[in-house]
């Protein structure tokens, strides 16, 4: 059994997976940060939840 090695450059690396990950979990922010605006905030009072005491 051989083990192939290619090493390669900078200007060869395609980081597409990684990209594609950053974009997945932005998007993942950006629908909580919506869902947190305009369902629980926009027209609604602002409520705490737990109790301080």
């Amino acid at each position: 059994m051989t083990e192939l090695e290619r090493e390669i450059g900078h200007d060869e690396y395609d980081p597409i997976g990684t990209l594609a990950l950053i974009a997945v979990y932005s998007a993942i922010l950006v629908v909580m940060w919506l869902f947190m605006y305009f369902v629980e905030f926009l027209g609604n009072d602002l409520t705490v939840v737990g109790v301080i005491g």
